[in-house]
């Protein structure tokens, strides 16, 4: 239980990240963040999301962009 609260990910989906990304950074600069096909070619959430839940490393890489960003995306 201690752990969830220290968690940032705890709660939220894979497309709440997206979204807020996207809509934080928007396609353009997250494909410069994360060079990863589903966000450089014909981009969209839910292309983003097929990929994503098959790829663990560029899931990994979104989910650590996620956090890092935590404190511009609450502003």
């Amino acid at each position: 239980m201690q752990n969830q609260l220290k968690d940032p990910l705890h709660g939220i989906t894979l497309q709440k990240i997206i979204e807020a990304l996207v809509a934080h950074y928007g396609f353009d600069t997250l494909s410069e963040l994360i060079p990863v096909k589903c966000f450089t070619s014909n981009p969209s959430i839910k292309s983003s999301l097929t990929f994503l839940r098959k790829t663990d490393w560029a899931r990994k890489k979104v989910e650590d962009l996620y956090v890092k960003s935590l404190p511009k995306l609450a502003k």
